[in-house]
């Protein structure tokens, strides 16, 4: 019985399919997210959006900014703000060795996925590099290609 509520609540709950497009990852971590009540009700109901999140190292602490949690439907007056800045639930060494990696010049900290992992909500973040639009085109070109020998080998 216990087997199967640690599994109710896991699955993906929102990816950010453009920030593949736009940055390229050099490596990724798991993150939790500090929220509140009405917060994790609405993620629960497919409310998040990573979209034009990014993630910055202030004052020793990790804080997400640009996520969207749409308010809750049930919620009353004490209802969240749909957008305000989140800490990012990470150990001290792994924040002091972000932010030496965010000192670089062109790295990001991109929200790449979120998911319920044993009840709890975890974000994938990616240590990211932005992409030219060359680049862009030539990743594109070279997955087209990919495919269609893909299809080729295929019907053969």
């Amino acid at each position: 019985m216990a087997s199967a509520v640690d599994h109710a609540g896991s699955g993906r709950v929102a990816t950010n399919r453009k920030a593949l497009h736009d940055y390229q990852v050099l490596e990724r971590i798991e993150a939790g997210l500090e929220l509140l009540g009405t917060e994790v009700k609405s993620v629960r109901d497919n409310g998040l959006t990573l979209i034009g999140g990014f993630a910055r190292i202030e004052n020793g602490q990790a804080v997400l900014y640009g996520v969207k949690i749409a308010p809750y439907a049930c919620g009353n007056r004490f209802n969240h703000e749909s957008e305000r800045p989140r800490r990012l639930l990470l150990h001290g060494r792994e924040i002091a060795r972000l932010g030496a990696q965010m000192a670089q010049k062109g790295l990001t900290l991109v929200p790449l996925n979120a998911f319920f992992r044993k009840g709890w909500l975890k974000l994938e973040l990616g240590i990211c590099r932005g992409r030219q639009e060359p680049d862009k085109r030539d990743r594109l070109r070279r997955e087209t290609s990919e495919r269609e020998l893909q299809r080729a080998v295929r019907r053969r």
